[in-house]
């Protein structure tokens, strides 16, 4: 089956399409019109430029090489993570690093081992994507799972300490808000779930249809990618709010000051 390439020319007619979100942005004077160039124009430049170090990775595919770039983009998505939720670097960035890497090692080498089989996991031309792809989704999830979880501890905290004071342990107390932060974060991924293939299409299983796969291969590869990243991504967020949890309170089970949002970023529970 001939693989259909899109060449510069169409490259450039397909991007004229952003001209629509820009220009009604533009026309209502949306805070989101700098931000929405800005995001467009990075993309672009950092999925380029992923194109080219992927040609030497592959070609090197060095098991090293390949588990030190996948830290290096787990050390930029904790980054990422924490810049979007507002909350304080020192406090976060090693429980965020720790809960990112566990969960994607794990649930990406249960992956290319016990479900693709593969005797080498650690091949560039399967080890990064699927570690990328989960990544991507586990970012998403946090950032909404862990900014609701400490805005309704914050918003609640009469409630938190009464259900402490009443002998309730540290689970019990903040389990309410645990459960608000999964509800509010994983929502729209069940949702998604429900409607595939019927309402929509999912982008992996176009994306290896296009480029020439059998579609009974495209839907079973979907099916496991959306299980786990469902399960890295709960994963993630458990172990992020309990890691968390060993700074932001004192033995005492005291919410730290220090732990809070701050005040010059903007709400970005908002953007989701």
């Amino acid at each position: 089956m001939q693989t259909l390439n899109i060449g510069w020319e169409g490259m450039a007619i397909g991007m004229l399409l952003m001209l629509i979100p820009f220009c009604y942005l533009w026309y209502i004077k949306s805070r989101l019109f700098k931000p929405t160039l800005w995001a467009t124009v990075r993309m672009c430049v950092q999925l380029f430029l992923m194109g080219v170090y992927f040609r030497y990775l592959f070609q090197w595919n060095n098991p090293w090489v390949n588990t030190l770039w996948v830290l290096v983009m787990i050390l930029v998505a904790a980054y990422t993570f924490i810049e979007r939720t507002g909350l304080r670097r020192k406090v976060l960035l090693l429980p965020m690093f720790v809960a990112l890497a566990v969960s994607a090692f794990s649930i990406g080498f249960y992956f290319l081992v016990l479900v693709l089989g593969m005797d080498n996991p650690f091949d560039a031309r399967y080890f990064i994507p699927i570690m990328g792809l989960l990544l991507g989704n586990m970012l998403t999830v946090n950032v909404v799972a862990l900014s609701t979880y400490y805005r309704s501890l914050q918003r609640e905290q009469q409630l938190y300490y009464y259900l402490l004071g009443n002998g309730a342990t540290h689970f019990e107390s903040t389990r309410s808000f645990l459960c608000e932060a999964i509800e509010k974060s994983f929502s729209p991924c069940i949702a998604n779930m429900t409607v595939l293939g019927i309402v929509s299409m999912p982008g992996t299983m176009i994306g290896q249809i296009l480029g020439g796969s059998d579609p009974d291969v495209a839907i079973k590869y979907q099916i496991m990618i959306v299980v786990i990243t469902l399960a890295s991504s709960l994963l993630s967020v458990v172990m992020t709010i309990r890691l968390a949890a060993l700074r932001s309170f004192d033995k005492y089970q005291i919410l730290q000051s220090h732990f809070v949002y701050k005040e010059d970023k903007y709400n970005e529970m908002d953007m989701f």
